[in-house]
C-alpha cells in the first residue's frame, strides 16, 4: 500500500502532532470537537522531508494524494476549485510541530484568477470584495511564493489611495481595485518576465513547494537555532477552505487569547478587525479593536466565540492562541495552539491552572519554559529613578520588562552594535520576520505602528524581550535613521533610550536599572522544581558578590570558582607579574607570599556567602602571559619596580609568548613547573576554610579542582603537594577538616582514561567549553568567523558552545561518568561549563546520572526548572 502523505482534517486528531505539525493536529482536533471550522487538508512533515530529500522537488505520489484530497474538499464545500463561475478558494499555511510565529508563509484567496474573480464578483453581487481578494492574492503569491518585494505592490496600492484622496484600503472602491489589480499584474510580469498564473492546480502546487521552501529560509534558521527545533521535523502544510472576513461590515477576522498573554489574568484577550483578513491584523497595518467590543457589536457571535474559547482551554489545559474569521455573521475557527506568553504570564497561568484544579505540578512546569525565566531574572528599572523620567511617548505595553539601549533603526546595524558590546534598543516602523536577529540582539524593540498580536508583540514576548508597539506618536524614519517626538524632538541613531513594556512609556534617555527578584508565582513554580528534580544546582562564581546573587537565585554550591580572576585586580597584579618573572623558586615564594592573604581573604568571603554549602575551587588555570603588561610604558614601569633591565624584561615577556596558549602552558602543567603555586593556593584554601569554620561554625568541605589534566601521573604529582600542603595546614591549625581533591575533565584524553584519572580523583566536573574547543578543534574565540556559514549551509544546526553536543562531547562524558563510577562509585560528577545554563544540556546531564550542574548565577533559576522538566519527561 502506498505511503500515505494527506490526511484530511477529519483524518487526524491531536496525537498525531510531529505528522501533520501543530496546526495541522489541532485543526483536526477541533473538527473531531464539532467545532465551526473550515475544513480542508494538511500535507504532512514527512512529504517536507522528502521533497529536501528527493532535491527540493514534491514527489509525484504527494502531487496525486494533494490532488485526490482536493476533490474531497471540494465535495464538503459544494464548489469546484478553479470554478470560473463560483469558485472554491483556499488558504495555504505552514504548521510546524514545534510553533514559529511569523517565521513561515501563508497565502490567503489562492484559486483566483481573471475569470474567477469576475464570477465571484457576479455571483456574490460583491465586486469590490472580489477584487480586493484578488488583489491580495497576487500581493502574496507574488510575494510568498516569487519572492518580489511586497513593497512594489504596498507602493502601487498608496498611489491608488492617495490618488483617491483616501486614507484606508477599505474606502477604495470595485473600480478603484480594479484598476490595482490590473497594476500589481503588470508588476508580476516585469519582474517574473511572465504573466501570473491562471491555473488553480498550477497556484496551488506552488504555494505547497514555497511553504515547504520556507522551512529554510534565514529567519527559520534563525529561529530553529533559538529554540533547539531540528531541521529533520520539517513543516506540514495546512489547506483550508477560505472563509472571508473581507465581504462587507457583517464580517471581520480577529486572534484571540483565553488568558492575557502578557499578564496572565484569566480573561479573554484579543484584537479583531471588520472587513478585514486575518494578514490585516497581524501584519499592524490597522488598528484593531479590543475583542471585549465584539460583544456589543455582535453580541451573538462574541458568546459563541467565548463559549467556544473556554471549552478549547478545558480541552488542551493550556491557555489558547486562536485565530477567528467572521462571515455574513456566522462564526468560524481557523486555528487553536497553545498561547506564546511572557515569563511572568506563564508563571501565573502555571499556579492558577493548578488552583483551579485543571493541572498537577507535574504537568503545571512544563509549561514555563526553562530559558523563558531569563526575562525576569534580569533588572527592572530603578522605581526612584523612574519617578523623575519624563515619557516622550507612550505605546502599547506588548511585553514587559526594562530596556535601556542606544537607538538603532536596521536589524543588521542592532546585530552589529551589540555583538561590539553595546546595548541596543531596536526601533522600526514595523517589525517582520526578517529582523529576527536584530531582535533577539536587542534589549528592547520598538514598533510605530501593529497592535499587541502583531509580529513585534508575539515574537518579543516568546524571546522575553521588553517590547513597546503600535507608538503612533513617534514618527520612526528608518532611511533617515531618525525617530522623531510629536513635539519635534529628534532622536538619531546611537542616542540613549528606555522602554518600559509593562506600561507601553518611552523614555528618550538611560534610565538605571535594578535587579530581580524571585517572589510569589516564580518562588511557587521554582519550589514545585525543586521537590521533583534529582540534580543540584551550583554556580560559576568568583567573587562573594556573585556567590550572594546566585544564592538569592537559589544555587547549592559553587562549582566553579576561578582563582585567576581574583589576580587582575590592580592591587594584586603587581605581585603576581613578580612572580611570572622570577628566576629562582626563593623570588617565586617570596612574591606569592604576598599574594596568600588576599587569596585566603575572597575565599573566606565566598565560603561565608555561600554559608556551608560546597564550594569547589579550581586551581590557577591561564598561561603566565595572560598577566604581563604589552604597552612599553607598563613594561617600563615594571621593569623599573622589579629591578630589571628593559630589555631584560621585553625578553622574558617575550619567551613567554604562545603560538596556542589555548594548549599551552596552562592549567596543571604550571603547577608541574613550579608547584609553589599549587602549594600557596592549597594554603590559601585550607587556612580560608579553617578560620570561616572558627568564625560562622559553618559545615565547609573544600573542593581543590586541578585543571587541565590528562594523565593520572600528571595530577598525582600536583596531588602530592596539595595533600602535603593542606596536612601541614591543619597541624599548624590544630584542627582537622574534611577536604576533597578533584580534577575538571576537560581534555579529551581525560575522558578517554577517565578510569584510571578516578583512582586519584575523588571528583570530576566536566569543563565543556574547553572540552568542546578540543573536541571539535574550534577556537572559541574564532569559531564565531566561520559557524554562521556552517548554519547556512546545514552542518551544524546550534552552537556548540551554547547547547552541548550531544553525539560527540556528550559521549565524551558519558564514558567519563561510566568510566569514573568503575573505579569509584561515590565519585561525585558534575558539570561547569556554561552549558550547565541550557535546558537540553541539563536534561542531558540528569539522564546520565550527574550529580550536579552548575551555570552563572542568573541562569540557575533557568538550570533547577530544566531539571524538573528532565525528571517529568523522563516518565
Amino acid at each position: 500500500m502506498a505511503k500515505k502523505y494527506v490526511y484530511l482534517f477529519k483524518e487526524g486528531d491531536a496525537s498525531m502532532r510531529n505528522l501533520l505539525g501543530g496546526k495541522g493536529a489541532n485543526l483536526a482536533e477541533m473538527t473531531n470537537l464539532g467545532l465551526p471550522v473550515p475544513q480542508g487538508f494538511t500535507v504532512s512533515t514527512e512529504a517536507c522531508t522528502k521533497y529536501y530529500e528527493d532535491g527540493k522537488k514534491i514527489a509525484d505520489e504527494v502531487v496525486e494524494q494533494i490532488y485526490d484530497a482536493m476533490a474531497k474538499t471540494e465535495e464538503i464545500a459544494g464548489k469546484k476549485f478553479g470554478d470560473p463561475e463560483n469558485p472554491f478558494l483556499v488558504s495555504v499555511r505552514s504548521g510546524a510541530r514545534a510553533s514559529m510565529p511569523g517565521m513561515m508563509d501563508t497565502i490567503l484567496n489562492l484559486g483566483l484568477n481573471d475569470v474567477a474573480v469576475e464570477g465571484m464578483a457576479k455571483k456574490s453581487g460583491n465586486p469590490r470584495w472580489a477584487y480586493d481578494s484578488y488583489r491580495r492574492f497576487i500581493q502574496m503569491f507574488s510575494d510568498v511564493v516569487m519572492c518580489i518585494d511586497k513593497e512594489l505592490f504596498e507602493e502601487q496600492l498608496q498611489a491608488a489611495k492617495d490618488a483617491k484622496g483616501v486614507k484606508m484600503d477599505t474606502e477604495l472602491d470595485a473600480d478603484d481595485l480594479k484598476e490595482v489589480v490590473k497594476k500589481y499584474k503588470e508588476i508580476y510580469k516585469r519582474e517574473m518576465g511572465k504573466e501570473f498564473p491562471q491555473d488553480a492546480k498550477e497556484q496551488l502546487l506552488e504555494a505547497v513547494t514555497a511553504v515547504f521552501r520556507s522551512w529554510d529560509n534565514p529567519r527559520a534558521i534563525v529561529y530553529r537555532r533559538m529554540n533547539d527545533i531540528p531541521a529533520s521535523w520539517g513543516t506540514a502544510v495546512n489547506v483550508q477552505a477560505m472563509v472571508f472576513g473581507n465581504m462587507g461590515d457583517d464580517c471581520g477576522t480577529g486572534v484571540a487569547f483565553t488568558r492575557n498573554p502578557s499578564t496572565g489574568e484569566k480573561k479573554l484577550y484579543g484584537e479583531y478587525l471588520m472587513n478585514a483578513q486575518g494578514e490585516d491584523v497581524v501584519a499592524g497595518i490597522r488598528t484593531p479593536q479590543p475583542i471585549s467590543h465584539l460583544a456589543d457589536q455582535m453580541p451573538e457571535v462574541y458568546e459563541q466565540f467565548a463559549t467556544i474559547a473556554q471549552s478549547l482551554e478545558d480541552h488542551y489545559k493550556d491557555m489558547q492562541d486562536m485565530e477567528f474569521t467572521i462571515e455574513g455573521g456566522k462564526l468560524f475557527m481557523l486555528q487553536t495552539r497553545n498561547g506564546k506568553r511572557t515569563a511572568p504570564a506563564a508563571l501565573k497561568i502555571a499556579v492558577d491552572l493548578v488552583k483551579e484544579g485543571k493541572l498537577t505540578e507535574e504537568e503545571a512546569i512544563l509549561k514555563v519554559e526553562p530559558k523563558q525565566l531569563d526575562s525576569l531574572l534580569h533588572p527592572m528599572f530603578n522605581a526612584d529613578a523612574l519617578k523623575k523620567a519624563k515619557p516622550i511617548a507612550k505605546g502599547l505595553p506588548a511585553s514587559p520588562g526594562a530596556a535601556c539601549g542606544m537607538l538603532y533603526f536596521t536589524a543588521e546595524a542592532a546585530t552589529e552594535a551589540a555583538a561590539n558590546g553595546n546595548k541596543v534598543v531596536l526601533a522600526r516602523q514595523e517589525t517582520s520576520p526578517e529582523d529576527i536577529e536584530g531582535m533577539y540582539a536587542s534589549e528592547g524593540i520598538l514598533t510605530a505602528r501593529g497592535g499587541m498580536t502583531s509580529h513585534a508583540a508575539v515574537v518579543a514576548r516568546g524571546m522575553g524581550t521588553c517590547c513597546v508597539a503600535g507608538c503612533g506618536e513617534l514618527r520612526i524614519d528608518e532611511n533617515a535613521k531618525t525617530m522623531t517626538t510629536e513635539d519635534g524632538k529628534v532622536y538619531k541613531e546611537g542616542d540613549w533610550i528606555s522602554l518600559d513594556g509593562s506600561t507601553g512609556n518611552v523614555y528618550g534617555e538611560a534610565i538605571e536599572t535594578q535587579e530581580a527578584q524571585v517572589t510569589g508565582d516564580f518562588a511557587t513554580v521554582m519550589g514545585w522544581a525543586d521537590s521533583i528534580r534529582r540534580l543540584k544546582v551550583r554556580t560559576n562564581a568568583d567573587t562573594p558578590h556573585d556567590a550572594e546573587q546566585a544564592m538569592a537565585f537559589g544555587a547549592e554550591g559553587i562549582g566553579l570558582c576561578r582563582t585567576e580572576h581574583m589576580f587582575f585586580a590592580e592591587d594584586r597584579i603587581a605581585a603576581m607579574r613578580e612572580m611570572i618573572v622570577s628566576k629562582t623558586v626563593e623570588q617565586r615564594e617570596k612574591a606569592l607570599a604576598k599574594l596568600l592573604p588576599m587569596q585566603k581573604e575572597d575565599f573566606k568571603g565566598i565560603y561565608k556567602a555561600m554559608k556551608g554549602n560546597p564550594v569547589t575551587i579550581r586551581f590557577l588555570d591561564p598561561p603566565l602571559h595572560e598577566f604581563l603588561p604589552t604597552d612599553p610604558d607598563d613594561i617600563a614601569a615594571l621593569a623599573k619596580e622589579m629591578s630589571l633591565d628593559v630589555d631584560e624584561l621585553t625578553g622574558i615577556i617575550e619567551g613567554l609568548h604562545e603560538f596556542n596558549p589555548m594548549l599551552g602552558h596552562r592549567g596543571c602543567r604550571l603547577a608541574v613547573t613550579f608547584p609553589e603555586i599549587a602549594v600557596m593556593q592549597t594554603r590559601a584554601v585550607m587556612e580560608a576554610a579553617i578560620e570561616t569554620i572558627e568564625e560562622t561554625g559553618y559545615d565547609i568541605v573544600p573542593e581543590i579542582m586541578i585543571p587541565l589534566v590528562g594523565d593520572k601521573k600528571e595530577l598525582k604529582y600536583v596531588k602530592d603537594y596539595v595533600v602535603e600542603t593542606a596536612e601541614k595546614v591543619m597541624e599548624e591549625k590544630g584542627k582537622k577538616i574534611e577536604y576533597k581533591v578533584g580534577t575538571m575533565i576537560e581534555v579529551p584524553r581525560a575522558a578517554v582514561v577517565a578510569d584510571e584519572i578516578a583512582e586519584e580523583a575523588e571528583f570530576f566536573s566536566f569543563g565543556t567549553n574547553d572540552l568542546t574547543q578540543m573536541t571539535f578543534g574550534f577556537s572559541r574565540d574564532d569559531a564565531g568567523k566561520f559557524l554562521d556559514d556552517y548554519y547556512t549551509k546545514k552542518i551544524y544546526e546550534s552552537d556548540p558552545f551554547a547547547k552541548l553536543d550531544q553525539d560527540g562531547v556528550g559521549k565524551l562524558v558519558k564514558m567519563a561518568v561510566e568510566l569514573g563510577r568503575k573505579t569509584r562509585p561515590d565519585i561525585k560528577l558534575g558539570i561547569c561549563g556554561e552549558h550547565g545554563g541550557d535546558p537540553s544540556t541539563v536534561e542531558f546531564c540528569d539522564s546520565i546520572g550527574l550529580n550536579y550542574v552548575s551555570c552563572s548565577p542568573f541562569r540557575v533559576p533557568i538550570a533547577r526548572l530544566a531539571a524538573a522538566h528532565a525528571v517529568v519527561k523522563s516518565k
